[in-house]
């Protein structure tokens, strides 16, 4: 596709539909990578998050001294389409997951020729940062939130006579969306930056409102994790330092802007 920033309307819209069909190419192509191998996915990657010896209840043995047991869970499905609709979930989220630098570097691609030469000069390498936040995302979502939430629902009863029977619906959605939602909390510094470049707030507005970010953190870190106060610790931590982190992207980004207007 030509970069020719005097494009018409919809020769935009033409090049837009290209990219977006690539994107969709990709996601199918990963998602048919995942199709053939999710036995193995849900046996070894979520439905091991049960047991003691998954890896992060192994270093919180080890290191901390903190051992739990497997938990007594029994899975089942009660629809007739529930491990088929599931199977698909995984393989098209999955699909997302695997495709996500690729679908990134299409869009930029995408928003590039718009952008002037000391424009695209300073977002030089966002694609990597972008792809490069989000697996941090998805792996602590995936090696810290998730097992968590396993561990305390798992484990959680309000009476000996009751029996936990998770559904496989109720298992996966809560732990595809919370690896899921990580890894788009760990995007805060890129959102940062890109709302301080259109200026929609400043590094002023974002230390104003610090004490305010915290509360939401809090509340956040509530919704994504179990209603014990460790886990949700372990979850605030990280996003309150990521704010952190994007008020320096914001401060970066203004003396970058105000340098570009003594130079222009």
């Amino acid at each position: 596709m030509s970069e020719n920033t005097n494009m018409s309307f919809l020769s935009h819209l033409e090049e837009l539909r290209w990219r977006l069909v690539r994107c969709a190419t990709a996601i199918l192509v990963v998602g048919i990578a995942i199709w053939f191998f999710q036995g193995y996915i849900m046996d070894y990657l979520f439905l091991s998050m049960m047991k003691s010896d998954f890896v992060t209840f192994r270093v919180f043995c080890e290191v901390l001294g903190v051992c739990v047991e497997d938990v007594p869970v029994k899975m089942q499905s009660t629809t007739v389409s529930g491990q088929f609709s599931y199977a698909m979930m995984l393989s098209i989220l999955g699909g997302v997951v695997g495709a996500f630098p690729y679908i990134v570097y299409q869009l930029w691609k995408f928003i590039e020729p718009g952008l002037k030469v000391n424009e695209k000069s300073n977002v030089k390498g966002i694609v990597f940062y972008i792809s490069l936040l989000f697996f941090i995302g998805i792996l602590f979502g995936y090696f810290i939130v998730a097992p968590l939430s396993v561990q305390f629902f798992g484990s959680f009863t309000i009476s000996n006579q009751i029996e936990n029977n998770f559904t496989i619906s109720s298992y996966m959605s809560m732990i595809l969306s919370t690896i899921f939602y990580c890894g788009l909390f760990f995007l805060l510094p890129v959102v940062s930056y890109f709302l301080t470049r259109i200026g929609l707030f400043d590094s002023d507005f974002l230390k104003k409102y610090r004490r305010h970010a915290i509360v939401i953190i809090l509340i956040l870190a509530a919704i994504i994790t179990p209603p014990d106060v460790i886990s949700q610790v372990v979850v605030t931590i990280p996003i309150y330092i990521l704010y952190e982190i994007s008020i320096l992207v914001s401060v970066r980004v203004e003396k970058q802007i105000e340098k570009d207007e003594k130079n222009s």
